[in-house]
């Protein structure tokens, strides 16, 4: 603001001469001086938007390094926590991949005991209707020797009687 106002006493005083290079009249110097004057409060005021500019400008380039620093510690931070995971992380897809093969070896192994569960059982009740066959088989065999040795008996008492008589 200063620089404008000097400028604008040195164009007053240039003032009186013209841009014919002779003396102007003074509706010239008035005219002459408004210009100069109006060329003055441009240049001040574009000097001043300049000014402004830089400002901003220095004001972002001095945001835009803090945001680059604090990236940068970002990815810093970010490195480190991935190599503290690392090792977990191993040991986790190592423990899962574990786990997978148990679950298929378990499931394996579960449809092959259910099967045999199956062929048990089936076995067990062939098994049991063998052996309730046995079992009435030996209760018939058992009446079938009882009624034989009744028959038996019976036929010895007849001979017994027959032979007593004869006697």
């Amino acid at each position: 603001m200063v620089e404008e106002a000097e400028r604008m006493q040195k164009m007053m005083n240039l003032g009186s001469i013209g841009s014919s290079g002779r003396p102007s009249t003074s509706e010239e110097n008035e005219d002459e001086e408004v210009s100069r004057l109006a060329i003055s409060t441009f240049q001040a005021k574009e000097e001043e938007i300049e000014r402004k500019k830089m400002e901003v400008k220095e004001r972002v380039e001095l945001q835009l390094s803090r945001a680059e620093e604090e990236t940068r510690r970002l990815a810093q931070m970010w490195e480190e926590l991935e190599v503290m995971e690392d090792p977990m992380r191993k040991e986790v897809a190592l423990t899962r991949k574990k786990i997978d093969m148990a679950n298929k070896d378990l499931k394996t192994l579960g449809q092959s005991c259910q099967k045999k569960e199956k062929e048990y059982k089936e076995a067990l009740e062939a098994f049991n209707e063998k052996n309730k066959e046995k079992s009435h088989l030996v209760a018939t065999l058992m009446e079938l020797l009882t009624e034989s040795e009744r028959m038996r008996m019976k036929k010895l008492e007849e001979l017994s009687k027959i032979i007593e008589s004869l006697q």
